[in-house]
């Protein structure tokens, strides 16, 4: 899996006891930490909801036989998230319609 160097995802500064570890494999693939502000946990609530909602809505609900399989469903996945699901934050409207109506 070919991770792109301008994949970014926000850090908490917690103890996680591989940080070091993580840090080094980061650096070894082009990929930037970026952390969240000290004792500003909700800084990092954006992408640990979206997490939640990928492990809950499909990942933990499947069996996968290959990272292929895992690959191909997620794509097929984040369109339905990103163009025809309803995001309540959003009134009821797509994230994708959301867009069009700012552009």
């Amino acid at each position: 899996m070919v991770i792109p160097p301008t994949f970014r995802r926000g850090v908490t500064n917690g103890p996680e006891y591989i940080s070091s570890t993580l840090a080094v494999w980061a650096q070894k693939h082009g990929i930037t930490l970026v952390f969240i502000q000290p004792g500003n946990p909700q800084q990092n609530a954006y992408i640990e909801r979206y997490n939640r909602t990928v492990r809950y809505d499909w990942l933990v609900q499947y069996l996968f036989h290959s990272i292929a399989e895992v690959q191909e469903y997620a794509t097929q996945w984040l369109w339905i998230y990103y163009n025809e699901r309803p995001n309540m934050a959003l009134g009821g409207i797509t994230p994708q319609q959301k867009l069009a109506m700012v552009a």
